[in-house]
């Protein structure tokens, strides 16, 4: 059976979040379509959701003016995956500690941005994460990231932590990370927060081009 994702492209990094959802699909012989979604109605018909990065204020205001924040919600609730990173992950989180954010409230978590430094201060990291199919450390990018202040209050299941803060969890169908997994080509992050129960049948780590 096909199956139906959709990238929430009111900014960020949508077309690595399509080739890395596909990537994570071929590796476990699945079929999807990837739909870049930038109005409301499309979210409904979508079996997968990525929320990508880029400005979290600009994304707030987007998803909520577009009408798409409820459709996500109802998403969740119905417990379709969703993967939501960096900027997203604050949008997704209960409290982004940003006035100017209207949250989603769908990871029980509170976020700190630009935790790491600004954007002269991106780094690469290998990663020890939870639930990846292997031990390999995941070639984690951070740009401008944010880190998660709390996470003891709720539901969410810290994932990874680098520096001794945490910067990926899990909390029913939602994956958070502070880290931009769009950009490198191991699609083992996509493929937790996707095909989680599905063995890959050929590698998900691709050389390079």
């Amino acid at each position: 059976m096909s199956l139906t994702a959709g990238v929430v492209a009111v900014q960020g990094d949508v077309a690595e979040h399509a080739a890395a959802i596909e990537r994570a699909a071929a590796a476990r012989d699945r079929e999807v379509t990837v739909r870049e979604i930038r109005e409301s109605g499309l979210v409904p018909d979508c079996d997968l959701l990525a929320m990508p990065g880029g400005e979290s204020t600009t994304i707030s205001r987007l998803v909520h003016s577009e009408g798409i924040a409820p459709e996500i919600r109802a998403h969740v609730e119905a417990g379709k995956p969703l993967l939501a990173t960096c900027a997203g992950l604050i949008v997704a989180s209960s409290n982004p500690n940003d006035d100017r954010v209207e949250e989603l409230g769908l990871l029980d978590v509170g976020v700190e941005r630009n935790a790491f430094g600004r954007q002269k201060d991106s780094f690469e990291a290998p990663l020890a994460v939870d639930g990846l199919a292997d031990d390999d450390p995941y070639p984690a990018v951070f740009i401008r990231a944010p880190a998660i202040d709390d996470a003891s209050g709720g539901d969410a299941q810290v994932l990874a932590s680098w520096d001794d803060r945490p910067v990926a969890v899990k909390q029913g169908p939602v994956v958070g990370t502070a880290f931009h997994p769009e950009l490198t080509p191991d699609s083992r992050i996509h493929g937790l927060a996707f095909f989680e129960n599905e063995a890959a049948t050929v590698p998900v780590l691709e050389d390079a081009q």
